[in-house]
């Protein structure tokens, strides 16, 4: 699929497959076009170019039978915050089509996997983020979908309540449920994900398992490092040592990506040090998504 705005290239190019079942996710920066895709699949934009088959129907000539197979938890909150967590399970219900006793069920169901049945009667405007986010996958589960697709969903939330909803993801996917998930952090995906596509400036950039993908940046290391100067003073000396394969810098912490990290450590030392520059803090660790994401855009994930 390819979707423009103007001159913007939100999404280029983009194609993948969702297996039946699995968690997908959608790893990438702020701007690398995941919503762009989730509005797409979710009927509410259409593509410039290109289509997506969900559960068998195109967005393009079956939008009805798209969004009757999904659940949406969209990355803005959107409740209703006058009313009590079952009044905007209430209402979201009757949009979907179940009326009495039905409904009743599906809402008491839906409060106890969210967690939120002690507070049911609570007004949503005094929720904490976090319960507001858990609602908003209540009410994307009202009308028992087969895919959920999920939007940066743990977003600006406490730990606890991030906690809930990721426990929740594995829970509905234990259940025999489709998730598709965006997200910038790379954790999640970690934790979650059976296959991860990887996106920047709107491309798909690598694509499959956790494993498949660290193995990627192969044997080389990971150097996480501070400095007590500006990054300026050691980058182009660092990006020149020997051994060294990128170097990425963001609110004075250095990554690098390295051969051997016992071996190049002395020589970063050496080269700080005839710059006047002396390092503060020194950790290593193992090759990630985030070392995959810099291996191939030559910055890190969180910029």
């Amino acid at each position: 699929m390819h979707k423009n705005f103007g001159d913007v290239y939100a999404v280029q190019g983009v194609n993948f497959d969702v297996q039946a079942g699995e968690i997908f996710s959608l790893l990438g920066p702020n701007g690398a076009g995941k919503s762009t895709i989730i509005s797409m699949l979710a009927c509410l934009l259409e593509p410039t170019q290109g289509d997506a088959l969900v559960m068998g129907h195109s967005i393009l000539r079956d939008p009805m039978a798209v969004k009757a197979a999904i659940g949406v938890i969209p990355q803005d909150i959107a409740l209703y915050e006058d009313l009590s967590a079952r009044e905007n399970l209430n209402f979201w219900g009757k949009m979907y089509g179940l009326r009495g006793a039905a409904l009743r069920q599906r809402v008491d169901e839906v409060l106890g996997v969210i967690g939120l049945a002690e507070r049911q009667k609570g007004r949503v405007g005094k929720f904490s983020g976090g319960m507001k986010r858990r609602l908003n996958v209540g009410i994307a589960l009202l009308h028992k979908p087969h895919v959920i697709i999920m939007d940066e969903p743990t977003v600006g939330i406490d730990p606890q309540s991030r906690r809930n909803i990721l426990d929740n993801v594995k829970e509905l996917n234990q259940q025999g449920m489709t998730v598709l998930y965006t997200t910038h952090y790379m954790e999640e995906a970690q934790e979650l994900s059976d296959n991860i596509a990887i996106m920047d400036q709107g491309k798909i950039i690598a694509h499959g398992t956790h494993d498949e993908l660290v193995k990627i940046v192969g044997e080389l290391d990971r150097i996480d490092l501070t400095i007590n100067a500006e990054a300026g003073r050691v980058l182009e000396r660092w990006q020149a040592t020997e051994g060294v394969h990128q170097v990425s810098a963001e609110n004075g912490q250095l990554t690098l990506l390295v051969d051997d990290s016992n071996v190049v450590l002395p020589r970063l030392f050496e080269s700080a040090s005839r710059g006047g520059v002396r390092i503060t803090s020194v950790e290593i660790q193992e090759p990630n998504l985030e070392a995959v994401f810099l291996h191939l855009t030559g910055r890190a994930l969180r910029d």
